[in-house]
């Protein structure tokens, strides 16, 4: 699937998760979010910037346990536990968000 459009030139694979990460830009991730039911808010970007600096910083999309005791250790309890993610991105919170900030799937996600 290839989405073009103002400022966004992209191509996704057959579950809408980039097939080439340098192409990820804002207007991009709110067209994922959006086509996942998902308007993004401040808490959401906080979330998304927070998973992409996870990826940057350990090469891999982390599954939701590694990826809420990260943000426990940089955005505090409150924001890191498992609630707070299923409030903002229900379901499959590490799928929905590394597909939002334009990683690829987790490894362990459906």
């Amino acid at each position: 699937m290839a989405t073009t459009g103002k400022d966004v030139d992209a191509t996704f694979d057959n579950e809408g998760f980039l097939k080439n990460l340098d192409d990820w830009n804002t207007d991009i991730a709110i067209i994922i979010a959006t086509t996942e039911g998902i308007q993004l808010t401040d808490n959401h970007w906080e979330l998304i910037t927070l998973i992409r600096r996870f990826y940057q910083e350990f090469e891999l999309s982390p599954a939701m346990r590694p990826l809420i005791k990260y943000a426990g250790l940089h955005l505090g309890k409150t924001k890191g536990n498992s609630l707070y993610f299923l409030q903002l991105f229900p379901g499959s919170p590490a799928k929905y968000m590394a597909k939002i900030a334009g990683l690829p799937k987790p490894d362990n996600c459906l």
